[in-house]
């Protein structure tokens, strides 16, 4: 009899575990579905996204202003009208939203600020060790013009170092903002320069004055809430 009662009680045992695990995989399931047609949607919507850019982008001037929208303030940058390459990607990601809910990653006080790496939404632990080395996927030719320094509020491209880029080309996505012209004029013909601010340099200075950790990341986030096109340039 006890023998019955502890088979019994196994094969129920059983059964319920098989119910478990049938229940947790087809709650996988559901979650791998909804991650799959997020994806698909996020896909879909890029490119429309970048779509719309490329046709806003026709009617631009040369020299169009665009707003960078922080939760400390917003600058207005001026895109060069003799770095082609790089005011059009620029163009490009800020009319599609790429820059929006980015973050400034990288600050140092009396140099300079850094932003635009995809990377900076992700905020787990994890994720932030990844800081500084994310993009679009591409890279953009150096257009080194002797005249565009970087002064104060100068808006420059970021790159990985000569020894891993000979050819020192730009970040597909990665800016920074000067901060002191004096630290940063060491890399003139080095970087490529493709904008300036014209408005907002107690902003860069702003921001720049934020704690940071071992790592020149800001304690307390600076969020890069979205880059729109300043009206005069519509």
């Amino acid at each position: 009899m006890k023998q019955t009662i502890i088979l019994a009680i196994g094969c129920i045992a059983l059964a319920a575990l098989a119910a478990g695990c049938g229940s947790r995989s087809k709650k996988a399931e559901a979650a791998a579905d909804e991650a799959a047609l997020k994806a698909e949607q996020d896909s879909i919507a890029a490119v429309q996204n970048q779509k719309k850019a490329e046709e806003i982008m026709k009617t631009l001037p040369e020299e169009p202003v665009f707003c960078i929208v922080t939760n400390l303030g917003t600058i207005k940058v001026k895109l060069y009208s003799k770095t082609p390459k790089h005011r059009d990607n620029f163009e490009k990601l800020a009319l599609s939203g790429f820059y929006d809910g980015l973050l400034f990653h990288r600050v140092i006080n009396g140099f300079m600020i850094q932003g635009g790496d995809p990377n900076t939404r992700d905020k787990s632990p994890e994720g932030k060790r990844l800081y500084g080395q994310g993009g679009p996927g591409y890279t953009v030719p150096a257009e080194f013009v002797p005249e565009y320094r970087h002064k104060k509020g100068a808006l420059a491209a970021a790159r990985r170092g000569d020894a891993a880029n000979p050819m020192r080309e730009s970040s597909g996505s990665q800016f920074y903002l000067v901060q002191d012209e004096a630290a940063c004029s060491q890399l003139d013909g080095g970087y490529t320069v493709y904008g300036e601010t014209v408005e907002g340099l107690d902003v860069i200075d702003r921001i720049a004055a934020v704690a940071t950790d071992g790592r020149d990341c800001p304690v307390n986030e600076v969020v890069i809430k979205k880059v729109i096109l300043d009206e005069a340039s519509k």
